[in-house]
């Protein structure tokens, strides 16, 4: 009865520690384009350059209205290169439902 119990909870912890990073954001970087098709490259470069430009820029002398404008353009970039990073992605719900399923099974 405890070999088995030792077991699951082997067996699901494999699982979860080859699942979960994978499922895991990943943050975006400025410094390697996100995809590898011919049409998003273009726009995911012109989007990394913009990034870049803002990164290098001296903002001290930029009134309150140009840094929120900043961010906010800042913000719009990344969320753009995350919808064109084509990953999988899995609630926390469907994540839940399969390992009690895989519970279930063993």
């Amino acid at each position: 009865m405890k070999t088995i119990s030792k077991l699951r909870s082997v067996i699901i912890m494999l699982v979860m520690a080859t699942t979960l990073p994978t499922f895991a954001t990943t943050i975006v970087k400025t410094d390697t384009p996100i995809s590898n098709s011919t049409a998003n490259d273009s726009k995911t470069e012109v989007l990394l350059n913009r990034l870049k430009e803002i990164r290098d820029m001296d903002k001290s002398n930029l009134s309150r209205a140009e840094k929120k404008s900043l961010r906010k353009e800042v913000k719009e970039i990344k969320t753009t290169m995350r919808t064109t990073s084509n990953g999988v992605y899995l609630s926390i719900g469907a994540i839940i439902i399969i390992i009690l399923l895989l519970i279930l099974i063993l």
